[in-house]
């Protein structure tokens, strides 16, 4: 392992293709953290994919770039442990970037590193909310003529049956499930209760992320498998979870656990329980992109996540792009993530940097 050099840290505004309505509001492009660091050896990336605003958990774009800038790097180059506490998604940036230098100098990709022998995973895509049926009969038609093995409907109150009942109908052998961003309570179990009939893979964090006692008393109250997002922060918070029988299925993201080291340990964990798992996603560009596929070919990832090709996305992204093909994403196998980076587009999208080295 060399020894760390200096790390840049990229400040991005990347426009998305066209707007997307999520229960995190309206998303016109992808605001990001790249991060560059350099060691003895080589050049390792990374994105932290905490969204704009603190909508998703309490970090965000700009709090993520702050962190990294006035804490968790500085510590880095004096090789000092951070003694921040929480920032899990700006964490998670520095140890990729570090473990991507240290691939590449090695020249092992990260699905080597990982032990993946799956060469490609399904790819799945996730519908923001809209109050137009017929649009959202398009979008859904238009997701499966692309070859998309599942749909993921955003629901909200006021915008739950009707819509997942008119998808259904038209759709009736399609992979779909529902994601609620925690906007129900425990007094909607007997609406969430008519969903059951739909045959929905999960309904994905219905209630507040805290709130595991209640995924309990409404896992108790549904057929339809419930799924957590932001209450699994940590393979600790997972074991609790899985013991209250709050959720049969685990949304695993890299980012929200602090990194692919808890990723591992919350994968191997639910492989051990026998918990389905599928990959989630933030809008990455491809840098984030490489590394979640990588990470949804593990073995324990048998449901399709939410994994797009990157021409969902962004007209250019950063990398060379990811393509749908027979409805699935190719593994990376280059050194490290396994994706070359567009410097110039790159530089054309970035709207501050700050390079912080060692003396």
């Amino acid at each position: 392992m060399g020894q760390l050099r200096g790390v840049t840290l990229h400040r991005i505004v990347l426009p998305f293709r066209r707007q997307f309505i999520s229960a995190h509001g309206i998303e016109i492009a992808k605001h990001a953290t790249i991060v560059e660091v350099t060691t003895d050896d080589a050049t390792g990336w990374s994105e932290c994919s905490a969204l704009r605003r603190p909508t998703y958990s309490s970090e965000y774009a700009d709090g993520a770039f702050a962190i990294l800038r006035d804490e968790l790097v500085p510590a880095a180059i004096a090789g000092c442990a951070s003694d921040v506490v929480g920032h899990p998604f700006a964490k998670a940036a520095l140890e990729h970037a570090l473990l991507d230098a240290n691939l590449r100098a090695e020249n092992i990709s990260l699905a080597t590193y990982l032990g993946v022998e799956r060469p490609s995973v399904p790819a799945g895509v996730a519908l923001g909310l809209t109050r137009d049926l017929a649009a959202l009969i398009d979008d859904v038609a238009a997701c499966v003529a692309e070859g998309y093995q599942r749909v993921k409907l955003k629901i909200a109150p006021g915008w739950d049956v009707v819509p997942v009942r008119a998808v259904r109908l038209a759709f009736p052998h399609l992979d779909l499930h529902v994601d609620a961003n925690s906007a129900y309570t425990r007094d909607d179990a007997d609406l969430l209760a008519t969903l059951d009939p739909f045959t929905l893979q999960m309904i994905e964090q219905p209630l507040a992320a805290e709130d595991l006692e209640g995924h309990a008393v409404l896992a108790s109250r549904i057929a339809t498998p419930i799924c957590l997002d932001e209450s699994i922060a940590s393979a600790r918070s997972c074991i609790r979870a899985l013991d209250l029988g709050s959720c049969r299925v685990v949304n695993l993201k890299p980012g929200r656990v602090g990194g692919v080291s808890e990723a591992i340990r919350i994968h191997d964990l639910c492989v051990a329980r026998g918990v389905p798992l599928w990959c989630g996603g933030m809008f990455e560009t491809g840098i984030g992109r490489a590394l979640n596929v990588a990470i949804a070919a593990l073995p324990g990832f048998t449901l399709t996540g939410d994994l797009s090709a990157s021409q969902r996305f962004f007209d250019v992204d950063i990398t060379d792009p990811f393509v749908l093909t027979d409805g699935r994403l190719r593994v990376p196998t280059g050194p490290g993530i396994g994706v070359a980076i567009d410097t110039n587009q790159l530089r054309s999208c970035t709207i501050g940097s700050v390079t912080l080295r060692r003396d």
